[in-house]
């Protein structure tokens, strides 16, 4: 999996990737030189007193060397960039499906575990990408050659790398497929830490108001040591791994050293060929290292490829149409007909066969009681998830087939929990409509009733909005969302409990204004709030996911008893009428 997520993301690094492995074969070849060449400089200038033989040696072997450490540093700067090149990659290629996802894929997975996957996972595969672009290809080339290298200088002596090599390989496998499953583990404690520290900081309010601090921080401490063992028992394992190597290769020394002796003794062996065969076995030995320190981030980084991969491999369940609908014909009418839609894996479905009809110029409400379905049906509508049963048309044309693009422009939802985004007033009331001029967005806060308090801040449309809109109230982010969709100007509005925030008289004033600036739009109200919805055309009642009624307020009050008890709850009979 892991070289796989690696390999399909190095073909537009063909060339780059030519070059690190040229470079990694010079760097290799030079270091496969050196003892050699110092076996020469030993046994024909040092051990015969020739000194312009030593001076020549020597001076050959500072230029292999200075060819060696250029190739070597140039290769570990091209593959470092080609391994960013990599991650920059991925990371766009993750955020592009994610935001392709649905609302049910995007609660399946948790913004905790997305944002973990998107940034530390990633990170974790550049890290072994780095690792293969520099040691992949030269690892194998100096483990090879040290032992052919070693061979040419005396063929007994290797019968000791016989029984290193092997002994050190099969320690080293060993560790190594232990750490794999501890290095999932440490990941999902990754995600667990991300996703208590960011509802602790999103609900720093509840946790306050409740006197919740000292919970808060068991919770975090409790997911902060969680993480923390697992790091240990890593780091315990890895721990050993770098001893393990180096004893064998003490031993392996001693064994070269002992049979050397003997061997340089009786004179089958000269001194030069001994150093020789001590520096190859330390290039194995290197190599070796190499290898270990490759395998010892293999398999966490094995475990983040499987964790991003995931979400490559998932495809979201609002699929763009093949032959999408790029205009719409007629006006900007909405028609959900015996839609249902059920959760997977969910007992009960959340809508079942509802069917409403909202029509230009006029102003349809959807009221009903917590957990009716009344944000799941607005949903629908702009494709934030698909219906499961029915269909759902604006304009006469099936949501499922328009275009993405025209879909969002032909349909502005003012969700349940309005979001702001870190800026300025007027880089969000222009985020659906960048091009709008700042007398539009003036007269979209005018319509919203948020002029007043905007044109109070000091830098009026320039004044900062922090990420989710946490320094304003939470009626004026309510307002400023409002506006945003007002200067996209859609032709279908959908107000998902969009006045919660608001006082009855800018309740009052908010809706007066909207009426005249949608009179040629489709408008569709979900609310809570009986006042908000009595002066609708059309009163759409949810019960449990059904349609239990349909009318004017007058005639629900007259002939449905669900949507009287709404009313009472609310108001007194007097008021009511």
């Amino acid at each position: 999996m892991l070289l796989r997520l690696v390999a399909g993301r190095l073909r537009p690094h063909r060339r780059t990737l030519a070059l690190v492995v040229l470079l990694q074969l010079v760097q290799s070849l030079a270091s496969l030189a050196l003892p050699t060449l110092n076996a020469d400089v030993i046994d024909n200038g040092v051990l015969r007193g020739d000194t312009a033989h030593v001076l020549r040696g020597g001076g050959l072997m500072v230029a292999v060397t200075l060819l060696q450490a250029a190739a070597a540093a140039t290769a570990t700067y091209v593959g470092a960039r080609i391994a960013m090149g990599i991650a920059r990659d991925l990371r766009g290629t993750v955020f592009r499906r994610v935001q392709d996802f649905s609302a049910r894929e995007m609660s399946r997975f948790g913004a905790a575990s997305l944002i973990t996957r998107t940034t530390n996972d990633i990170q974790q595969v550049q890290t072994f990408a780095v690792l293969i672009l520099t040691m992949l290809v030269a690892a194998p080339l100096l483990c090879v050659g040290g032992i052919v290298m070693a061979l040419d200088q005396d063929v007994p002596l290797s019968v000791v790398l016989l029984l290193f090599v092997p002994l050190m390989a099969g320690a080293v496998g060993t560790v190594v497929l232990r750490m794999r499953p501890l290095f999932r583990g440490m990941q999902e404690r990754v995600d667990r830490v991300n996703r208590v520290m960011r509802e602790q900081i999103t609900g720093i309010r509840v946790v306050r108001a409740f006197v919740r601090d000292r919970h808060e921080r068991e919770r975090f401490a409790a997911a902060n040591d969680e993480l923390r063992a697992v790091g240990l028992r890593v780091g315990r394992l890895q721990s050993v791994m770098f001893p393990i190597v180096l004893v064998i290769w003490q031993l392996a020394t001693a064994g070269i050293l002992w049979v050397g002796a003997h061997r340089l003794d009786s004179g089958a062996l000269q001194a030069g060929s001994l150093i020789a065969f001590l520096g190859y076995l330390l290039q194995i030995s290197m190599s070796v290292m190499m290898v270990l320190f490759l395998l010892m981030h293999m398999p966490r980084a094995e475990v983040s490829a499987e964790r991003v991969q995931e979400i490559l491999n998932t495809r979201p369940s609002v699929a763009p149409p093949v032959a999408p609908v790029h205009r719409l014909r007629g006006p900007g009418t909405l028609d959900i007909v015996d839609a249902g839609f059920s959760y997977p894996g969910a007992e009960e479905p959340v809508l079942r066969a509802v069917s409403l009809s909202a029509r230009p110029g006029r102003t349809t409400a959807v009221i009903g009681s917590t957990g009716s379905g009344k944000t799941t049906l607005l949903g629908l509508v702009p494709r934030l998830f698909d219906a499961t049963g029915g269909e759902v048309r604006v304009g006469g044309v099936d949501v499922r087939a328009m275009d993405p693009g025209l879909l969002a422009r032909t349909v502005g939802l003012v969700p349940q929990k309005p979001y702001l985004f870190s800026g300025t007033v007027a880089s969000n009331l222009r985020y659906g409509r960048p091009e709008a001029t700042e007398a539009e967005l003036w007269h979209a806060l005018e319509v919203a009733q948020a002029d007043d308090f905007v044109r109070a801040l000091p830098e009026g449309l320039d004044a900062p909005v922090s990420q989710g809109g946490t320094n304003l109230s939470g009626g004026q982010r309510q307002r400023l969302a409002i506006a945003r969709v007002l200067v996209a100007r859609p032709r279908v509005y959908l107000f998902d409990d969009s006045f919660s925030a608001l006082d009855h008289r800018t309740d009052a004033l908010l809706r007066e204004a909207l009426r005249e600036e949608t009179s040629d739009a489709t408008v569709v109200v979900v609310a809570q709030r009986v006042s908000t919805i009595r002066d609708a055309d059309t009163i759409v009642v949810l019960d449990q996911g059904r349609v239990v009624g349909t009318g004017t307020h007058e005639e629900l009050m007259r002939d449905n008893p669900t949507y009287r008890e709404i009313v009472l709850s609310q108001l007194t009979e007097e008021e009511a009428a």
